[in-house]
């Protein structure tokens, strides 16, 4: 089925850590396949973190936050219109959603792609759209799922790499920073999923290294306020870096504290220690991918929740003490 595959389309808008998670992907399918061109759909904003990637040959950059919103109902459509049209044009021999969603379903469906692959745990009714549905099982790791897929077209899945677009090792913001450092990531996307900032900044009170905390401009308040309750042991570049210079950020720490957030994908991808908090997620499936990491989840019956809504009271969250946090970093690091 996959002999003479000459373009690929890759469907993965978001977030960063699912991208991050999709690189050891898009590292074995090319490999697999090292005369086909690979193009990628991806969000906008988004698209900077794999700009000039040496395997992407072209990046279908969309506007998908803008899809929802009924005032852009006329440049939402345009777009769509102008999209489907193009990977029509673009003839794909196989399309790949790792996102398993209605609008990335849909995509895959306007690939007209004559293989059209996704996991047959989808949701929104995107297997409705997919010529072969993989089970991807929802009990293992993102990267192991998506691997999943990478075996079905007859990949060897031995190695693990994290090939990053190309990004400046050492820019300017470095400059900036304490020699020896760690990063912290108090922000997430989800409520339910932020260990209160007040926190964080009272365990980089207690940490003996320098503290350098990382945020969205959109979130420089949450930066602020960890702070502000640090003691003077930490800094915000809130708002400082791009997501290339993140990477290069992130690769200098001696180790990483952070929420379930994007940027604990990063450091992950770079081998650098994590100590990753959690509330109501499950890190099997969404926690640092590799051994080199610990994850600090308070335990109580209703981790993980699967539910629509979380609840209102976050205890799983709130209750994690920062002397318990502290205790497991600090016994940690005393030990490498």
């Amino acid at each position: 089925m996959f002999d003479n595959i000459k373009n690929i389309l890759i469907i993965k808008p978001s977030a960063l850590g699912d991208i991050v998670h999709s690189l050891p992907f898009l590292a074995i399918v090319k490999k697999r396949f090292p005369h086909a061109g690979i193009d990628w759909v991806v969000a906008h904003g988004l698209h900077k973190f794999l700009e000039g990637h040496p395997m992407i040959d072209k990046l279908w950059v969309i506007k998908k936050d803008q899809w929802k919103k009924i005032g852009n109902l006329n440049h939402t459509l345009k777009e769509i219109s102008e999209l489907r049209k193009g990977l029509k044009a673009a003839e794909y021999d196989v399309s790949i959603d790792l996102s398993g969603l209605f609008r990335s379903g849909i995509i895959s469906y306007f690939s007209k792609a004559d293989i059209r692959l996704g996991f047959k745990e989808s949701d929104e009714g995107s297997p409705f759209f997919y010529t072969h549905k993989i089970h991807g099982s929802m009990n293992i790791h993102a990267i192991d799922r998506y691997l999943k897929i990478a075996l079905f077209m007859g990949c060897s899945i031995d190695q693990i790499d994290y090939p990053f677009a190309p990004y400046d090792p050492n820019p300017p913001i470095l400059n900036l920073l304490p020699e020896k450092f760690l990063v912290m990531s108090p922000s997430a996307g989800k409520p339910a999923n932020r260990w209160p900032a007040q926190k964080f900044g009272r365990l980089a009170a207690k940490l003996l290294l320098p503290t350098v905390v990382i945020a969205s401009l959109a979130e420089a308040d949450i930066a602020r306020e960890v702070v502000a309750h640090s003691k003077g042991k930490a800094i915000s570049v809130a708002g400082q870096t791009s997501l290339k210079e993140l990477i290069a950020l992130i690769g200098r720490a001696r180790f990483f504290v952070c929420n379930d957030t994007g940027p604990m994908h990063i450091a992950a991808a770079l081998d650098i220690p994590v100590f990753a908090i959690f509330g109501p997620a499950n890190p099997v499936r969404t926690g640092p991918y590799g051994k080199n990491h610990t994850i600090i989840q308070k335990k109580m019956e209703c981790i993980p929740c699967y539910a629509k809504q979380p609840c209102s009271h976050f205890k799983c969250m709130n209750e994690l003490s920062v002397e318990d946090a502290f205790k497991i970093i600090d016994q940690k690091i005393s030990q490498t």
